[in-house]
This record gives structure tokens, sequence and C-alpha cells, in this order.
């Protein structure tokens, strides 16, 4: 159950971040309600993919430089699955950032 409400959290921290971000990064587009959803449930869902191959290691609580660039490949690519998202290089590297410092404050787990 825990497992589950950390995705939760975080596919709804993403898609307020995501739409945030938008406004202030350089190189991401902005996004509407709806397209943020969808690309928080495409870097919830990716993620999800790449820690369940992965490990927890690359989780917002083990994350090292490792996790921080795939959490930035993540959001690149995401926007080749959502139409109206555009990121750059730079951007998704400020997103990963910005996401892992909000998932870093936001308790993800059941204690």
């Amino acid at each position: 159950m825990g497992d589950w409400l950390r995705h939760i959290v975080r596919f709804v921290v993403s898609a307020l971040v995501l739409m945030f971000i938008g406004l202030i990064v350089p190189g991401f587009s902005t996004l509407s309600f709806v397209n943020a959803l969808i690309a928080a449930a495409v870097i919830t869902g990716l993620g999800y993919i790449i820690e369940a191959a992965v490990g927890r290691s690359v989780s917002p609580f083990g994350r090292g430089v490792v996790g921080f660039l795939v959490s930035a490949a993540v959001i690149y690519v995401s926007q080749y699955i959502v139409p109206a998202m555009r990121v750059t290089v730079l951007g998704a590297l400020i997103a990963a950032f910005i996401i892992g410092l909000v998932d870093t404050f936001i308790p993800t787990t059941l204690r």
C-alpha cells in the first residue's frame, strides 16, 4: 500500500510542479492542466518501470547523480510521448532538480 501511495503522491506533485516549471524554466513549454496530468502520468509510469528494473537506488531517497540524470532523461523522453510538451536538455535537468527538491520535502511513504 505504501508503494502505491508514494507513486500517487509523486504523480500529483509532478503535475503541479510541471505546470509551475513551464512558467519559470527556460527550455520547458508551459503545460495546461490536462497536459501536465498526462506528462505526470508518463513520468510516473516511466519512473515506476525504471525503479522496478533497477531498484530503489534511483528513487527520490536513494538519488545521487545517477538518479538525478535518470530523472532528467525521463523528463526529456516524455516530450516524445506527450504532444504538447517541449523541453530542452537544460530544461529537463532544471525540472529534474526542482522535482527532486519538492519530492524531498513531501513525504511519500507511510511511517
